[in-house]
């Protein structure tokens, strides 16, 4: 099947409020160029070194999320183009945010990523931690960040019991922090999580955002 019909599909089973993010990690940018022609705007990267060669080959228009996890010393290849970053996990990666923002004069969109899955292998802040991140306050003085929500990974297995219980867990979180720290803030309304495999799932559990690329673009290239 190709990547337009499985774009017409997978947009078929989504909600209007549910963003499609195509992940397109690992695949050739004309795979990037057929999803585009087929009327995707949202692609995800998560290195950004592919990512920066795949800017400047693609259409202006793109907007790209990273869903990576990010160094704090690669921040400032990507602030010059990159529309949201998804995988916010330290208060020193959203201070360098900030930092080369200001200098660029652009407004960053930032998750704040969440370690829901009971896997070692996977980033992402504990609700305890995160918790306290925000309890700082020091976030409210970065003017260029817009913290907008959150970002999960379940657990990679076929158990639906605990994917859907992960899922609920970042739920629930969510709505804690909107009532603690943003309940004067409209913008913190983002759930980024689902992928190819539970992406189903995750839409019933209240996200806001999906990411999917295998069930777009097929297998990855490595």
């Amino acid at each position: 099947m190709s990547v337009a019909k499985n774009l017409d599909r997978i947009k078929s089973q989504l909600p209007e409020n549910v963003t499609l993010v195509a992940v397109s990690k690992f695949h050739p940018k004309e795979a990037l160029e057929e999803a585009y022609n087929a009327g995707q705007r949202i692609f995800g990267e998560s290195r950004v070194q592919e990512l920066d060669g795949k800017v400047k080959d693609l259409s202006s228009d793109i907007q790209w999320h990273l869903i990576g996890h990010l160094q704090t010393n690669k921040v400032k290849f990507i602030v010059p183009y990159i529309d949201t970053i998804q995988s916010v996990d330290s208060w020193k990666i959203l201070f360098e945010i900030n930092k080369y923002a200001e200098q660029t004069g652009r407004n960053i969109k930032c998750l704040l990523e969440i370690k829901i899955a009971q896997e070692d292998s996977k980033f992402g802040l504990s609700f305890d931690d995160c918790r306290t991140l925000l309890r700082d306050q020091n976030w409210r003085a970065l003017r260029y960040v817009r913290i907008c929500g959150l970002m999960g990974m379940a657990s990679l297995t076929d158990d639906e019991v605990q994917i859907r219980k992960e899922f609920k867990s970042l739920k629930s979180f969510s709505d804690e922090l909107k009532s603690s720290f943003f309940s004067d803030n409209p913008e913190f309304c983002e759930i980024s999580m689902g992928m190819s495999h539970d992406y189903k799932i995750a839409v019933e559990e209240g996200a806001t955002i999906v990411r999917v690329g295998t069930s777009i673009f097929g297998e990855r290239e490595y």
